[in-house]
C-alpha cells in the first residue's frame, strides 16, 4: 500500500516553507500545498508598500514560478476550501471531496478583524489582508484625489497610510490608544513616528474610538468618532488587528488558545498534526513564554522547525523574534523585545533620523529596535542570540564597531 501523503494547508509564506523544507530534509513522497486563494503562493509585506505605491506588478510578488513546484514534485491545490479535518481517521474534506493524509501541517493564517460598529459595511470601507483587498485598494488610490482614513495605527494602518501619502492623498490615522504601535514598540518610537507622519502631512487622531460610520448625500464617507467628531473620507482602510484561522482546528479538537497551540516543535495536541506561522500561539523556548507572533520571521523559522518534526528530526524553536516595517520613507527594524525594560541606551539620533534603542532588564539586552540603521539591526539580533554582555559605552560610541562584541 502506498504511503499516505504530507498535506500541508495554507499556501502562504509558512506553508510554503514547510513544503520546502521537506523536499531539502530528503522527504520524497507524496506532498500537497492546498490553498483557497486561485494565486499561486505569494509573499504578503509588499501589498501594504511597493505593490500600492510603487505600482509593484503581481508577478513580482510570487514566491516562485509555477514550474518550481512541478520540478520539486509539491502537488499545488489551489483556489479549494478545507472544510473539515477529521484526526482519527486522519482526513480532509477538500471541496467536498475527502483527502487521506499521513501527516498534516496547518498553516491557515489569519485574517483581518472586523470592525464591529454601525456602517461598517459601507462600499468604500475595506481592509487588506489579500492581493484581492490590495487591488481594491490601489485601484481607488490610482484615482482622483482621495481622503483616505485609516482606522488602526499599527504597521497595517500606518504603511497604508504612507503609501496614500506619498499618491498624494489627504489622510487621516485613527488609532483608539493613546499611541501609534503600541503593542510593538515602545513609547520612545511610538512618538518618534507620530512626529515623522504629521510632519508629512498626515492627521494623527489619537485615544478615541470609532462610533459608527455614515454615508452621506453625495454618497462620500463620514467617519464619526466616540467623541462625536466627524472625519470625511472616500476610502476608509481598516487595520485593527487579526484574528488566526482556528476553525479547522477547533472543530477538530486541536487545543486552541488564541491560536492553534503548539510546542517548542511545533507539535500540536495530535501527534500526527504540526501548525507553524500566524495561526499558532506557539512556545518559544528562549523566551520562555507562549506568545502569538504574525511577522515573516516566525512563519519562516516555525515552519522550518514544524518540517523537522514531520520527518522526526525535532529541534526546538528558540529563533529570536525580529520584523521590519516601512514607514513613510524610514525603515523600522525590531529585533527581541521592547516590553520588560527598565533602561534604555541610544545609539545615534532620533533629530537625524538614524537611531537604535537598545532595551535593558537591569543590564540584560532583551531588544533592539532600529530606524535607518541596518547594520545595528542585523548585529543586534545576533547579540540577542548570543547573550553578548553590550556595554553602554560601546553603543553610544558610533566610531565602535558593534561586531567586536559578539
Amino acid at each position: 500500500m502506498a504511503e499516505l501523503p504530507i498535506i500541508v494547508v495554507g499556501a502562504g509564506q509558512a506553508g510554503l516553507q514547510v513544503a520546502e523544507s521537506l523536499r531539502r530534509g530528503g522527504y520524497d513522497g507524496s506532498l500537497a500545498l492546498i490553498g483557497n486563494e486561485k494565486i499561486l503562493p505569494y509573499q504578503r509585506p509588499p501589498l501594504s508598500k511597493q505593490y500600492l505605491s510603487e505600482g509593484m506588478l503581481e508577478d513580482r510578488l510570487l514566491f516562485r514560478s509555477s514550474e518550481y513546484y512541478e520540478k520539486k514534485d509539491i502537488e499545488l491545490v489551489l483556489g479549494q476550501h478545507v472544510s473539515a479535518l477529521d484526526t482519527s481517521a486522519r482526513s480532509l474534506i477538500v471541496d467536498g471531496k475527502t483527502r487521506p493524509y499521513g501527516k498534516l501541517a496547518l498553516a491557515t493564517g489569519a485574517s483581518a478583524r472586523p470592525l464591529s460598529v454601525s456602517g461598517s459595511e459601507h462600499e468604500g470601507v475595506c481592509y487588506l489582508r489579500s492581493v484581492d483587498d490590495a487591488k481594491y485598494i490601489r485601484g481607488r488610490l490610482s484615482a482622483d484625489p482621495q481622503r483616505v482614513v485609516a482606522i488602526g495605527g499599527g504597521f497595517i494602518g500606518l504603511e497604508v497610510a504612507g503609501s496614500a501619502r506619498e499618491l498624494g492623498h489627504s489622510v487621516t490615522v485613527i488609532e483608539a490608544q493613546e499611541r501609534l504601535m503600541a503593542r510593538v514598540v515602545s513609547p520612545l518610537v511610538s512618538e518618534y513616528f507620530r512626529k515623522v507622519y504629521r510632519s508629512r502631512g498626515v492627521d494623527i487622531v489619537l485615544n478615541v474610538a470609532v462610533n459608527r460610520i455614515e454615508r452621506s448625500t453625495d454618497g462620500s464617507l463620514i467617519v464619526v468618532l466616540a467623541d462625536t467628531r466627524t472625519i470625511p473620507a472616500d476610502l476608509v482602510v481598516v487595520g485593527i488587528g487579526s484574528s488566526p484561522h482556528t476553525e479547522l482546528a477547533e472543530t477538530a479538537g486541536l487545543h486552541c488558545d488564541n491560536g492553534i497551540v503548539v510546542d517548542e516543535f511545533a507539535q500540536t495536541s495530535d501527534p500526527y498534526v504540526v501548525a507553524a506561522g500566524d495561526c499558532t500561539m506557539h512556545k518559544n523556548s528562549r523566551l520562555g513564554i507562549f506568545h502569538r507572533l504574525e511577522s515573516v520571521q516566525n512563519a519562516v523559522d516555525q515552519a522550518k522547525i514544524a518540517a523537522m518534526t514531520l520527518l522526526g528530526n525535532q529541534k526546538p524553536y528558540d529563533q529570536v523574534p525580529w520584523f521590519w516595517s516601512d514607514q513613510l520613507g524610514a525603515k523600522l527594524q525590531m529585533a527581541g523585545r521592547s516590553d520588560g525594560f527598565n533602561r534604555t541606551v541610544m545609539r545615534g539620533s532620533m533629530e537625524d533620523g538614524e537611531f537604535s534603542i537598545f532595551y535593558f532588564d537591569d543590564d540584560v539586552l532583551i531588544g533592539v529596535d532600529s530606524v535607518n540603521r541596518p547594520t545595528d539591526h542585523v548585529v543586534s539580533r545576533k547579540l540577542l542570540a548570543a547573550g553578548a554582555n553590550v556595554p553602554d559605552q560601546i553603543i553610544v560610541d558610533l566610531e565602535q564597531n558593534l561586531k567586536t562584541l559578539l
